[in-house]
């Protein structure tokens, strides 16, 4: 039965418009990736439920073999991508001259395997239903001779600003990848939050998920099913009690991680229109009040308030070697830092 099934998808092949078939090689830097994700790269236009559909009727083929979307891919073979309704399909963006000085502007650093950005605020990292722009658009703009384009290691929230990893090709990135799950990255975020920290320093522990529903943007504290977050924080400088300067370290990675931990403890980062909703603890009601009644009116960037400034890591493929990477401040923060008397040049590690 499969194979007279086989046989007869072969036969349809042969009927469609072949000159909208294509046959796309895969490279070197693919080496053992997921066919899923494959597709998601090369082949963007194509849904991801559409693409499990057209796997699933035999379609989309791995050499002239069925696939499935956990196929792993091997150098040079050849993926056979089938017609697709153009209606479905967008306009694809074609680099300009502008847009390539747009993202090579934001590198701080690179060598060999690694590219380091400073992200500005209001541009989303990856693609989405609402969104025209985003930093992975515009990574082609660094492919390299033999046509590999550098891919992202780890996120920014749309509105947070600062460090952002590239890695050069695959075997770098799982490196990356790995040294991200091991926790042999260092990553220090300034923020300005108000009202101040009840304490000079200390560490957040509390439970995240997706709130769902009409929310399903917003994570929130679910201590049944969340998956656990830890942030330690440490107070750099402070306007007496209605604003403080603050470096973060989130020791693990969950979405919007910060800001909620920062809500949770009743001083929301600055700017925060997603997590700045009054803790349940009444004592906290009026110092927030108080502290937007002393911020009111003062010259504060229309953004939030949150930096990623460092990052500390093993070099992936020099042994040996740290890269030890820091993004300056933008100058609408710069702005904010230095009208509430902030230092936006501090150097050192707050939690060495």
């Amino acid at each position: 039965m499969n194979e007279d099934k086989t046989t007869q998808d072969t036969q349809q092949d042969t009927q469609q418009d072949t000159t909208r078939v294509r046959h796309i090689e895969v490279k070197a830097d693919d080496d053992g990736q997921r066919l899923d994700r494959w597709i998601k790269k090369y082949v963007p236009e194509i849904p991801y439920a559409l693409a499990q559909k057209l796997m699933r009727k035999g379609q989309i083929r791995v050499g002239s073999k069925r696939a499935k979307a956990e196929t792993r891919l091997e150098t040079g073979q050849t993926v056979r991508i089938p017609p697709v309704d153009d209606k479905s399909q967008p306009i694809k963006h074609k680099l300009t001259d502008k847009d390539k000085a747009f993202i090579k502007d934001m590198v701080i650093y690179e060598d060999a395997d690694v590219i380091v950005l400073n992200k500005p605020s209001g541009i989303a990292t990856q693609g989405g239903s609402k969104q025209s722009r985003y930093i992975d658009l515009y990574l082609e703009a660094f492919t390299n001779k033999e046509g590999v384009k550098p891919r992202l290691v780890h996120r920014l929230d749309k509105d947070t600003s600062g460090i952002l990893l590239l890695a050069r090709s695959a075997n770098v990135a799982r490196k990356l990848g790995d040294a991200f799950k091991g926790r042999d990255i260092k990553k220090i975020y300034w923020a300005i939050t108000s009202p101040a920290p009840e304490t000079p320093e200390g560490t957040i522990k509390a439970p995240l998920s997706k709130a769902g529903g009409s929310n399903k943007e917003r994570m929130v504290v679910d201590e049944e099913e969340g998956k656990m977050a830890i942030t330690d924080f440490v107070i750099l400088e402070s306007a007496m009690s209605s604003a403080a300067f603050v470096a973060f370290w989130p020791r693990t990675g969950r979405t919007h991680q910060l800001r909620v931990h920062a809500e949770l403890i009743g001083c929301p980062i600055v700017g925060d229109k997603k997590y700045s909703r009054l803790p349940e603890q009444e004592e906290w009601h009026e110092a927030r009040r108080k502290a937007e009644a002393d911020l009111n009116g003062m010259d504060l960037a229309n953004r939030l308030h949150l930096h990623a400034r460092r990052i500390i890591l093993p070099h992936p493929t020099n042994t040996g070697k740290m890269l030890d990477i820091t993004a300056p401040l933008p100058p609408e923060l710069r702005k904010s830092w230095k009208a509430l008397g902030f230092s936006p040049n501090l150097k050192g590690d707050p939690f060495e």
